[in-house]
């Protein structure tokens, strides 16, 4: 740095002063623009909690490349779990997520003080009843252990599908929360082995049934064709269970999100989740 020590004489001083003067502006505005620059580059980033599969991949396949042609450069973070997702996209760590249907959304919010709004339903995933020890859901045995997922909204959702293949009746038919005590009548006296969603799949080999979430059955390598029960479409199944874009209130009109949603909402998007899941992961719009 240059100082009064390197200079002989006032006019010498001087100059110095007036060099450093315009080394100082010129490093301020090129510091200025910088930032300016870092800050732009950081507004056109869009950062996404999703579960691995199908929706990490479907960023990272099928929106990232689009997005990147607007200018946007979208940054997956994968979460094996249904909390976490929720607990980042809230604290701002990240924009948004993509994991989670509707009536799970609304549950969390109310079960955590937050605020999480759905922006816009992208894919629906199947729910499926797949064989474990047994392979005759028709002639089902008595006290046959069906393995389920324990959280209330998709708990509620296996029950639905189990009174859909007539083998339970629940007191109230359209409660989407229920859980074995909503049960009125279980002629099979079926047992229900209630684990987190993610485990379920790893239960198979020791229930007799269970009922697997879409996106964990694929990542445990089932398909909707190997399923012995599907829900019915034309059901709650589209309406209730779509699986939706969620940021907070202060971003649900956040451009970069919206074009997100525009990608994930196009016709060449229902001809990809075609091609490469086929019945398994279908459009919600």
């Amino acid at each position: 740095m240059l100082t009064r020590r390197n200079f002989i004489g006032t006019g010498l001083a001087a100059l110095a002063a007036t060099t450093l003067a315009a080394c100082g502006n010129s490093g301020s505005s090129s510091s200025s623009s910088s930032s300016s620059a870092s800050d732009s580059a950081q507004s056109q980033t869009l950062t996404v909690a999703a579960s691995p599969s199908p929706h990490a991949e479907i960023l990272n396949n099928f929106a990232a490349p689009k997005l990147k042609e607007q200018g946007i450069d979208l940054q997956t973070k994968e979460y094996t779990d249904y909390i976490i997702p929720n607990q980042v996209t809230s604290s701002g760590e990240v924009d948004a997520n993509y994991f989670q249907h509707i009536n799970y959304l609304n549950n969390y919010n109310d079960e955590n003080g937050t605020d999480l709004v759905g922006v816009a339903a992208i894919h629906y995933e199947p729910f499926g009843i797949y064989a474990g020890k047994s392979s005759d859901l028709a002639d089902i045995a008595d006290g046959a252990q069906i393995a389920v997922p324990n959280d209330p909204t998709n708990e509620g959702r296996a029950l639905l599908l189990l009174q859909q293949e007539n083998l339970i009746t629940l007191k109230d038919p359209d409660n989407l929360e229920a859980t074995p005590v909503d049960i009125a009548e279980n002629p099979h006296n079926l047992q229900f082995v209630e684990v987190e969603a993610a485990a379920v799949p790893r239960q198979l080999q020791d229930v007799d049934f269970a009922v697997i979430n879409g996106n964990y059955a694929i990542e445990a390598g089932f398909h909707v064709k190997d399923a012995v029960a599907v829900e019915s479409k034309e059901g709650k199944a589209v309406e209730q269970y779509a699986n939706y874009i969620v940021t907070t209130p202060e971003k649900k009109d956040d451009d970069r999100i919206a074009a997100l949603v525009s990608v994930l909402t196009s016709d060449d998007f229902k001809q990809y989740l075609s091609d490469t899941y086929g019945q398994d992961v279908l459009p919600a719009f």
